[in-house]
């Protein structure tokens, strides 16, 4: 029988085992990749203390106000920061399902 070795936690586990934070919850200002249906990209949840700027929604296309907590998102290829965009957390999610006719971001 081999010995029993220590194991390095996670940056989000206690000392207990248990996970800090729910498996799959996104911190603030890390980006994370995503897959899609249309298509790879990544992703930034934004907390909105530090913004003094409002953007537009592509998604309802109503205005993120200055503070709002939402999502930022580029598409995961070579160059692609330059076409990043400003949603809201619902707005991004519901993505996938909006009608005909709207693009893409």
């Amino acid at each position: 029988m081999s010995p029993r070795r220590a194991r390095r936690r996670g940056p989000f586990e206690r000392p207990d085992g248990r996970a800090a934070r729910p498996v799959g919850a996104s911190v603030s200002g890390v980006d994370r990749v995503e897959s899609a249906p249309d298509g790879e990209w990544v992703v930034r949840n934004v907390s909105g203390a530090t913004q003094g700027k409002a953007y537009r929604c592509p998604g309802c296309e109503q205005e993120i106000t200055p503070g709002l907590p939402h999502v930022v998102s580029w598409p995961a290829w070579s160059g692609g920061e330059d076409e990043r965009r400003h949603w809201h957390t619902v707005c991004w999610r519901n993505r996938v399902n909006r009608g005909p006719g709207r693009s893409r971001y």
